[in-house]
């Protein structure tokens, strides 16, 4: 089994916000493909199956998502390589992707959790770029993440969600 989990904040405030990139790249996915995501309580978690892959969206607020991919991993026997994490980064240009078998969270409060709970910063992570240097240096860093994309990069977002979706489809 390999798991596909996204970092971001459960909860329609958060929909087109920075921080949610990898759970809208789940939900274009699921979109295009006809997935309904699932509940499990168990693991605070919403998921859907494609073949021998498990989508999954923690419920849990982005700074701990760590706690539901651990008690996931642990509970199937998985290892944290059979993970692939895809999340923002600011420090990407918008549109940028970035696909990087390990390493540091890079600021990334969700990576840092990851990598508290797995033990561990070896398990491969796509890096969707949402950086916009002119937005962040005007509201800094904590409102940026919570930002609304722009009208500009909303109008991208079809095709960079396409790319992600071609990607994680073969993948």
């Amino acid at each position: 089994m390999k798991v596909i989990a996204a970092l971001g904040n459960p909860g329609n405030q958060y929909n087109f916000t920075r921080h949610n990139f990898g759970f809208l790249a789940l939900d274009f996915y699921a979109k295009l493909y006809g997935f309904t995501w699932k509940d499990d309580k168990k693991f605070d978690i919403q998921y859907f199956k494609d073949g021998d892959k498990v989508f999954i969206k923690p419920q849990s607020f982005y700074n701990e998502v760590g706690r539901c991919f651990e008690s996931f991993r642990a509970y199937h026997k998985l290892t944290p390589q059979d993970f692939l994490i895809v999340c923002d980064d600011f420090n990407l240009q918008f549109g940028k992707l970035r696909l990087r078998e390990q390493g540091s969270a890079g600021g990334n409060n969700g990576l840092k959790s990851t990598i508290r709970y797995f033990g561990t910063d070896i398990f491969p992570r796509l890096r969707l770029g949402s950086g916009n240097d002119t937005l962040r240096q005007r509201i800094g860093d904590t409102d940026f993440v919570l930002s609304k994309f722009t009208d500009q990069e909303r109008a991208q977002l079809p095709a960079i969600l396409k790319a992600v979706t071609d990607f994680l489809h073969e993948r």
